[in-house]
C-alpha cells in the first residue's frame, strides 16, 4: 500500500514535467571559421563575458569622460534599467506562487442571541465574541502551472537584463562613433584653414600680378573663386560640426545648449583587435543572449497553456481561538481545520484554452526565428566589419601617398606659374586635386576607428585584454 502511494506521488509529480516541452535551440549552419579573418571558431551565446572597456583602446580622456557620462544620466538607459527592474519584480511575483498564502484574521463583536435560536436555553444572550485565526492556502502544483510561469517570467528577467546590456553597448558606441565624427570634422576644418590661408596668399599674388598688367582676369576670377569654395566648405563644417556635437549632447543626457566638446586635430589610436580572436567575443552579443532567454520564456509558457487543460487544485489550514468573553487563548477555546480541498476543473470553455495553446506555440515558432535571425545577423555584422577594416587598411596607406603626390604637385604647379611656365588652370587644378586627395586621407582615417567601433560593436564588446 506504501508503495503505491509512492507511485501515485510520483505519477503526478512527473505529470508536471509532461507539461512542459524539451527546451531545443534552433540548429543553425555556421561557418567553421570567418572568411576575412584566421583563428576564429564557431560561437554560441555568453552574455555572462566580461565586455571590458573597449574605448580606452582609443586613448582619449575626451572620449573616456563621455563614455562614464552615459551611465550617469542617458534617459535612454534609465529606461531600460526600469524595464529590467519591472521584470525581476515580475518574476518576484510569479515565484511568490510557489509559497502558501498565510492570512492572519481577528474579529470582535457584541452580539444579543435571540430567545428562539435553534440550540439553546430558550432565553436571551447578550456577549461580546472575540475571534483570533491563522489561515494558510496553498495550489498543490500538480501539473507546473505555477513553475512554469515561474521559469517565464525568470527568464524574461534574464532578457531584460541582456537588452540592458545591449542598450548601454549601443549607446557607447553610439557616443564614441559620433566623437570619431566630430574629430574628423575638426581634423578637416583645420585643413581648410590652412587651405584657406594658403589659397589667400595665392590670391594675392594673381592681384598684384594682375594690377601689373601680367595675369589676366581669368586667371584672377579662377583664384577668387577657388578661395571663396574653400571659405564656403569651412562654413559648411562649422554647421555639421554643431549638428554631430548636439546628437552627442542627447546621447549623453545633457542640453544641447551648455554642451560644447572643445575643437581638437585628435590622432586616435585603434583599439587592438588581435588577428586571432577568441571566439568568446561574438559570445558575448547581448541581444543573441536576449533572443534566447525569451525562447526560453516562450517555451515555458507553453507548459502553462498546456496545464490549464488540468485541474487547479487548492489546500486550506486554519487554526486560532475563538471565545465568548475573556480569557481568548485557553485550550477550550481553540479550533483547526485541514482543509478544505478544492479543485476547480473547467468542462467547456467554447475552445479557450487550446486557442490559447495555439498563441503560445505561435509565439514560440516566431521568437525561435527571431533568434536564428538574430545570429546570422551578427555573423553577417561581424564579415562586413572584418573585410572592411582589412580593405581601409590598405585604403588609408594608398590614400596617403595620394595625398602627398597632390601636394607636391600643388607646389610644383605653383613654382611653374610663377616662372611663366604655366597659366593659372594649372595652378586651380592641382589645388583642388590636393584638397581632394588630403580630404580623402582624412576620410578614410577616420573611417577606420569608425569601422573598428562597429566590429566591436558586433562582437558584443571586447576582452579585457584587448583594450
Amino acid at each position: 500500500m506504501r508503495s503505491a502511494r509512492i507511485a501515485l506521488l510520483a505519477a503526478i509529480g512527473l505529470g508536471g514535467c509532461a507539461t512542459l516541452p524539451p527546451m531545443q535551440t534552433p540548429a543553425i549552419e555556421t561557418p567553421a571559421s570567418f572568411r576575412h579573418m584566421d583563428g576564429w571558431t564557431t560561437a554560441a551565446p555568453g552574455d555572462h563575458l566580461d565586455r571590458g572597456e573597449w574605448w580606452r583602446g582609443f586613448a582619449d580622456p575626451v572620449l573616456d569622460e563621455l563614455i562614464a557620462r552615459v551611465d550617469e544620466r542617458t534617459p535612454t538607459l534609465a529606461a531600460a534599467l526600469a524595464r529590467y527592474d519591472r521584470a525581476l519584480a515580475a518574476a518576484r511575483l510569479d515565484r511568490s506562487d510557489q509559497l502558501p498564502n498565510v492570512d492572519l484574521a481577528g474579529s470582535a463583536s457584541r452580539e444579543r442571541l435571540s430567545a428562539g435560536r435553534p440550540i439553546g436555553p430558550g432565553e436571551p444572550i447578550i456577549a461580546n465574541q472575540i475571534i483570533f485565526g491563522v489561515g494558510l492556502d496553498y495550489e498543490l502544483d500538480l501539473w507546473g502551472r505555477v513553475r512554469n510561469s515561474v521559469r517565464a517570467s525568470t527568464a524574461d528577467a534574464q532578457a531584460q537584463e541582456a537588452a540592458l546590456r545591449s542598450a548601454r553597448l549601443s549607446l557607447q558606441a553610439s557616443v564614441a562613433d559620433l566623437y570619431v565624427r566630430l574629430r574628423a570634422v575638426d581634423a578637416e576644418q583645420m585643413l581648410l584653414t590652412r587651405t584657406v590661408a594658403a589659397y589667400a596668399r595665392a590670391d594675392e599674388l594673381i592681384r598684384t600680378r594682375h594690377e601689373g598688367g601680367i595675369a589676366s582676369g581669368v586667371d584672377r576670377s579662377r583664384s577668387m573663386a577657388q578661395l571663396a569654395d574653400a571659405r564656403a566648405r569651412s562654413e559648411a563644417l562649422r554647421a555639421q560640426r554643431a549638428a554631430v556635437e548636439n546628437r552627442i549632447a542627447a546621447l549623453v543626457g545633457e542640453s544641447a545648449s551648455s554642451f560644447a566638446i572643445a575643437p581638437a586635430q585628435q590622432n586616435l589610436a585603434l583599439p587592438a583587435l588581435p588577428p586571432s580572436l577568441p571566439s568568446e567575443l561574438l559570445q558575448r552579443r547581448p541581444d543573441i543572449a536576449e533572443a534566447q532567454r525569451r525562447l526560453v520564456a516562450a517555451n515555458a509558457r507553453i507548459g502553462v497553456a498546456r496545464a490549464a487543460f488540468y485541474p487547479r487544485i487548492s489546500l486550506g489550514i486554519g487554526a486560532g481561538y475563538q471565545a465568548v468573553e475573556a480569557p481568548i487563548i485557553s485550550a477550550d477555546t481553540g479550533f483547526w481545520a485541514l482543509g478544505p480541498i478544492s479543485t476547480i476543473f473547467n468542462l467547456f470553455d467554447g475552445g479557450g484554452r487550446r486557442a490559447r495553446l495555439a498563441i503560445s506555440r505561435a509565439e514560440y515558432e516566431e521568437l525561435a526565428a527571431a533568434y536564428r535571425q538574430t545570429v546570422l545577423d551578427a555573423f553577417q555584422e561581424v564579415e562586413d566589419g572584418l573585410s572592411r577594416m582589412d580593405a581601409l587598411a590598405g585604403q588609408n596607406r594608398e590614400q596617403r601617398i595620394a595625398a602627398e603626390a597632390a601636394a607636391r604637385a600643388e607646389s610644383l604647379a605653383l613654382e611653374r606659374y610663377r616662372d611663366g611656365a604655366a597659366d593659372y588652370l594649372e595652378v586651380t587644378t592641382a589645388q583642388t586635386a590636393a584638397l581632394s586627395a588630403q580630404r580623402a586621407s582624412i576620410t578614410v582615417e577616420y573611417d577606420r576607428a569608425r569601422t573598428a567601433i562597429a566590429l566591436i560593436r558586433a562582437l558584443g564588446g571586447a576582452a579585457p585584454d584587448d583594450t
